[in-house]
């Protein structure tokens, strides 16, 4: 009991809380569908989300006068504040059994220092909370991409001390491509750690101008584009040839390129002078070494993904607590055309294989 009280004490002085908050409102009620636990034709299976935030004030207090910019105001964003327990509710209501939770870097533009110790802070933050439920939380750590020599040295930490199960990343680096050779060690790291990078998103601001106006097109458009530029770059600059054992898995079914993939291939066909880097294969069959969330919103989209990059490589994803995609277990239970193992695998198969999660 002594232990337990400690353990509580402790938990409580990180900001971890343990108890339901009321946090949530109408707009946030849970759909009808699926409970846990979940089975395909008869078939226990492990649901895992890979896509799923969250936040700590220690780390945004850190950013000073930027901290107000962080949390922007929209629906979902208090949800982000985890109370274990009412997290697990909504999980729970979701048919979700584990979650990996991942932080948007909203860090890239600070100085060495105070990128570091909100780096330092998020990640201690993600494994104690980890650590108090294991069998409901894994994480994806932070890393301080700015910096690639810090990163290398967070991401080994992370995933050797700290038991997380890779990083997450943006979609660059205040527009630095992942393709540049400066980012190269902490992809060469990632690769002998076995680590997954989780790229997750945050719009293309080049764009800025051309997305104002109805519809959030910063949000509904910027950030599929934002994935797709960055995964062309990894696939024409020959960083995936460079690093052929690194395990990407990238938001959103991976923005609009499995929807146009084949363009690619037969733009350095038709323009071979465009492509004076010699690739090691099409540039098509790159996507299926590459990993996908199950975020595409419709049984087409996503039947149309497995056709592009093979139903293995695909997990299950919702966003939360963002309310975009709360039936993902009903969307890939009831997507015509997929059969009860292609189903299993989405559901929480491919992620538990890939991230090292124990049934």
């Amino acid at each position: 009991m002594t232990t337990r009280r400690n353990f509580l004490k402790g938990a409580a002085a990180s900001g971890i809380a343990f108890c339901s908050c009321g946090m949530l409102d109408a707009a946030h009620a849970q759909p009808k569908g699926p409970r846990l636990p979940v089975k395909v034709n008869g078939k226990r299976v492990l649901t895992v989300d890979v896509h799923a935030h969250c936040y700590f004030r220690e780390a945004i207090n850190l950013m000073g006068d930027g901290a107000d910019k962080v949390l922007p105001p929209v629906k979902g964003v208090p949800e982000h504040f985890i109370a274990i327990e009412q997290r697990l509710k909504e999980m729970d209501a979701m048919a979700i059994d584990m979650e990996v939770l991942s932080i948007n870097p909203f860090w890239y533009g600070k100085d060495r220092d105070t990128a570091a110790q909100i780096v330092k802070v998020q990640n201690e933050k993600l494994a104690e909370l980890c650590a108090a439920r294991p069998e409901r939380f894994a994480a994806f750590a932070s890393l301080t991409l700015q910096y690639p020599d810090l990163a290398v040295q967070q991401l080994e930490t992370a995933v050797k001390k700290q038991g997380l199960r890779g990083a997450a990343t943006g979609g660059n680096v205040l527009g630095e491509d992942f393709s540049d050779p400066k980012f190269h060690p902490v992809w060469a790291k990632a690769e002998e750690l076995g680590a997954v990078l989780f790229i997750h998103p945050q719009s293309t601001p080049q764009l800025a101008q051309r997305f104002k106006g109805n519809g959030w097109l910063s949000n509904t458009i910027g950030n599929p584009l934002d994935t797709t530029i960055a995964l062309s770059h990894l696939i024409f600059e020959g960083t995936l040839d460079r690093f052929p054992g690194l395990k990407i898995c990238a938001a959103h079914g991976g923005g609009y390129l499995p929807s146009y993939a084949a363009r690619s291939d037969a733009g350095c066909v038709t323009f071979p002078d465009r492509c004076p880097k010699p690739l090691k294969k099409r540039p098509t069959e790159y996507l299926r070494q590459l990993y996908y969330d199950s975020i595409v919103f419709t049984p087409e989209a996503l039947r149309h993904l497995a056709a592009e990059v093979g139903s293995g490589q695909i997990v299950m994803g919702t966003d939360y607590p963002f309310p975009w995609m709360k039936t993902s277990v009903d969307h890939i239970l009831n997507t015509p055309g997929l059969s009860d193992a292609e189903k299993r695998a989405m559901l929480g198969e491919t992620a538990s294989r890939l991230l090292a999660i124990k049934s």
